[in-house]
């Protein structure tokens, strides 16, 4: 009887160990993925900065010429 029950305590044991593994797997990747997705982030962060700044150009350009049609 105690040897069976060695035997079951090995099993869950293994399986306990397989898990872990996997699990520690998953974190590596969903660690790789939260970087990627930072970097990502950062990059559309910057587009719409410059975006933003490129709008308030044009906005400016367009009440300066406004402004001249208003004077003629």
């Amino acid at each position: 009887m105690s040897l069976t029950i060695l035997d079951e305590l090995e099993a869950k044991i293994k399986q306990a160990v397989e898990t872990i593994q996997l699990l520690q797997l998953e974190i590596e990747e969903l660690k790789e993925k939260n970087e990627t997705a930072k970097k990502e982030n950062e990059a559309l962060q910057q587009e719409h900065q410059q975006l933003k700044a490129e709008q308030q150009n044009f906005q400016d350009r367009l009440r300066s010429l406004l402004g001249q049609i208003d004077n003629v």
